[in-house]
């Protein structure tokens, strides 16, 4: 098989650690005139403490309530005002605070994350309405939105035992009304710290100046050690273990399979097989899975295979999950349609990719990674993501040359992983209760 040959994106890279620990990556590229700013801080679902489900999200949230020196909504105004933008997420092992802005508003930009970095106004009753917001928003996604949930929510307790692997991200309303402003300052005091984060700024900008208005606006936010991160490895599944979810909403039966993954860290070339394997499956109506289980045999409306349960691949650490998910009619069983898509995994376990398939799917996931970080938005995020999870921001203009060095044989290994006989099984049933 000729190697595939692919362009390579262009995305220089200057870092350095600032005395309180801070992590800076500077991403210059003067073809824009639009500068991004991200910080990511090494915290999200995994790391909440028992009893406080979806407080990794819900302190997001506090975070745009205004500081000690920044009344509430004024963050707000300073971005729009400059014709930007900005926005906060929660993932598996990080959350992330960004926002895009004219480069001649770079300074703006860095001191409002100095800002929120250094001292932000949690007070109950920023507590209290952000409980209320983050309620209405799990209301909104998840209790009365069909699939709310699913796959990410639904099968972590199914494969996992755990309670950092298995629960519920988005919060129980018991656990949601229960924190208190302590349980806050007790949480920024250990996660929210300098040598705990990686600050990003992407685009339009000179790097010397970039540097001078960081250490400006970061020097003085104050030194607290970073948490020593625990290990949330557990055995990998030696049976089959299977759970079934009513939803009310549904229109149709679905289902996902989860298997685990390699460790993204330390067998990136092992988890990218996977990942090559997910895409040779079901990315393109020609790919395996949607030529025979949806356009030949007619049992699913939609499949779809690969790694990650929030954010897509390369977005957590170890544990991971590879997902083979599927809509299928009321009239077919779910394992009708696991059953149909393993002949598919078991013929890529056995040959491999045939000729040309595993070209089209590098080529395929690579043009979409271009697509989505040609905006600074992305990419500035997915700059600070890498650097944050792997220490190598430059890991995203080395993606396509890494993806054309697996091989069929990586591919074949990956799927021979899907075990059919050890793996999790979620099955959502149209109607019920929640």
């Amino acid at each position: 098989m000729r190697p595939v040959r692919l362009p390579r994106a262009d995305y220089p890279i200057t870092r350095t650690t600032l005395d309180n620990g801070l992590r800076v990556v500077l991403a210059p590229d003067r073809s824009t005139g639009v500068v991004g700013v991200a910080v990511h801080y090494d915290v999200g679902f995994r790391s909440e403490p028992e009893g406080r489900t979806g407080f990794a999200h819900l302190f997001e949230h506090l975070m745009f309530q205004g500081s000690e020196s920044l009344p509430k909504l004024e963050h707000f105004r300073l971005v729009q005002s400059s014709g930007g933008l900005f926005n906060g997420s929660t993932h598996t092992d990080y959350t992330d605070y960004f926002e895009v802005l004219p480069s001649a508003a770079l300074e703006r930009g860095l001191f409002l994350e100095a800002d929120r970095m250094r001292a932000p106004m949690i007070t109950a009753e920023n507590l209290a309405n952000q409980v209320d917001v983050v309620s209405e928003e799990i209301r909104l996604n998840v209790l009365n939105r069909p699939y709310g949930g699913f796959p990410w929510i639904l099968l972590p307790p199914v494969m996992f035992d755990t309670f950092a692997n298995a629960h519920n991200g988005y919060g129980d309303f018991v656990d949601l009304r229960a924190a208190t402003v302590a349980d806050c300052a007790d949480f920024f005091e250990t996660y929210y710290t300098p040598a705990n984060a990686v600050l990003t700024v992407c685009g339009g900008f000179d790097p010397d100046t970039a540097l001078e208005l960081i250490h400006r606006h970061f020097d003085d936010v104050p030194f607290r050690p970073a948490p020593v991160r625990p290990s949330f490895d557990e055995p990998a599944l030696t049976g089959v273990r299977s759970a079934d979810h009513h939803d009310p909403h549904a229109p149709a039966p679905a289902l996902a399979v989860g298997w685990r993954l390699p460790d993204p860290v330390s067998d990136l070339p092992g988890y990218l097989a996977f990942l090559m394997a997910g895409s040779v499956l079901s990315d393109g109506e020609s790919s395996r899975l949607q030529s025979t289980v949806i356009a030949r045999d007619g049992l699913a409306t939609d499949i779809w295979a690969g790694p990650g349960l929030v954010g897509g691949p390369l977005d957590a650490r170890d544990p991971d999950v590879f997902v083979l998910g599927a809509v299928h009619a009321p009239g077919t069983e779910a394992q009708t349609v696991i059953d149909a898509a393993m002949v598919e995994v078991a013929a890529l376990a056995a040959d491999g990719p045939q000729e040309g398939e595993l070209p089209r799917a590098v080529a395929r996931f690579v043009s979409g990674l271009y697509r989505e970080n040609d905006t600074i938005s992305v990419r500035t995020r997915s700059l600070g993501t890498m650097e944050l999870l792997h220490g190598r921001a430059e890991l995203l203009g080395e993606l396509p040359d890494l993806l054309a060095q697996v091989t069929a044989d990586d591919v074949a290994a990956a799927a021979r992983a899907l075990d059919p006989e050890r793996c999790a099984v979620l099955r959502v049933l149209p109607g019920g209760e929640a």
